[in-house]
């Protein structure tokens, strides 16, 4: 099952729309529980994030019988050092965005908690994409590979 959801950045009143919808999918077709929430979770950090930091999104879902993999691409301010953006407590959130109760600086280390690969790739000043995949039956290895590709997006990819 794919579907597609556009997100407006700035609009707060939207915001976790997209995982309501998914973790609606994900109980129509009997998820284990323990998967569906740390799927949605994840979803509903990467969300935030479009809203609160870029311009416009796109978050793509495909889902079958062995995986949820969610692909959230957004034009914006993009990510200029991955790993410092990976740092719980770290945040670039506007004053307007922490009014709004968001902006603590969890979202991506949330996201990658709740997630069984996650791939982070990002261009200052065009966007970012973040593609998350969650198992059906989780994988407990986990593990990560960074590379730094200069002007070229730069990319986090933990598995």
């Amino acid at each position: 099952m794919q579907f597609s959801h556009k997100i407006a950045g700035g609009d707060f009143s939207k915001a976790g729309n997209v995982a309501s919808a998914v973790k609606k999918v994900l109980r129509q077709m009997n998820i284990d529980h323990s998967v569906s929430k740390r799927v949605v979770i994840a979803l509903y950090e990467g969300e935030v994030n479009v809203v609160a930091h870029a311009y416009s999104g796109v978050i793509d879902v495909d889902i079958d019988e062995t995986r949820i993999k969610i692909t959230i691409s957004d034009k914006g301010p993009g990510i200029a050092d991955i790993d410092q953006a990976m740092e719980e407590g770290y945040s670039t959130a506007s004053p307007k965005v922490r009014e709004n109760g968001f902006g603590a600086g969890m979202g991506l280390s949330n996201m990658r908690k709740n997630s069984d690969a996650m791939r982070i790739s990002s261009v200052p000043g065009e966007g970012t994409i973040v593609e998350i995949t969650n198992y059906t039956k989780p994988d407990p290895e986990k593990n990560m590979i960074i590379e730094d590709l200069g002007r070229e997006p730069f990319v986090k990819e933990l598995r």
